[in-house]
């Protein structure tokens, strides 16, 4: 009896469709995704095994490196704005509305308010060579670290009702001293609630 033969099929699939596909998630992850920005200087923090996940807003962050320099950072670009106006009323400085989009795009900085206008409108290649990135003043007889603090609260409060919070981002190697000195500054305007941002142990 004569063997059946099985007529073969063509085994091609057309990939025209899932590529499309595969292109529009590619496409659609780059543009939700959120990068980190850099550091204003290099630190490495520490580690510890206790974890708990960043708030994505209404948050404060306080980094310290490079011998005892402290930049700061707030999350929203609302929050951002309304603190660069609060700081330009008490320091009688005017930002136009070009000065203040630009801030609100900023991450962290760290110059006197004084300088803060020129840096501003400097992009991220002239910033790092302008030496103005020398932190934000901290002294008795110049504390403006302690008004930033403030009126970041301040803005939060008014337009989220709300508490900000605070975390601090130190180096792994810079003194004890540094540290110290912000929480002093937090203190005085009674936070004694902060976190400390560390790297997890094992990653």
């Amino acid at each position: 009896m004569p063997r059946i033969k099985v007529q073969r099929k063509s085994t091609s699939v057309d990939m025209t469709a899932m590529c499309d596909v595969t292109f529009l998630l590619l496409n659609f992850f780059i543009m939700t995704s959120t990068f980190t920005p850099p550091d204003p200087v290099s630190i490495q923090v520490p580690s510890s095994t206790y974890k708990i996940p960043v708030p994505e807003k209404d948050l404060l962050i306080l980094t310290i490196g490079g011998k005892g320099k402290v930049f700061l950072e707030t999350l929203g670009s609302d929050i951002k704005i309304a603190t660069l106006e609060k700081m330009g009323e008490q320091y009688k400085i005017s930002f136009t509305p070009e000065e203040k989009k630009r801030f609100s795009l900023m991450s962290s900085f760290g110059v006197p308010i004084q300088s803060l206008k020129q840096y501003i409108m400097m992009d991220n290649k002239q910033k790092k060579s302008s030496g103005l990135s020398q932190g934000i003043p901290a002294d008795s007889t110049n504390n403006q670290l302690s008004d930033w603090i403030l009126q970041s609260r301040k803005a939060v409060a008014e337009l989220h009702t709300t508490a900000m919070r605070i975390s601090i981002k130190a180096d792994q190697n810079e003194e004890y001293l540094s540290i110290k000195k912000v929480v002093d500054i937090l203190q005085k305007q009674k936070i004694n609630k902060f976190s400390l941002i560390t790297n997890q142990e094992g990653n």
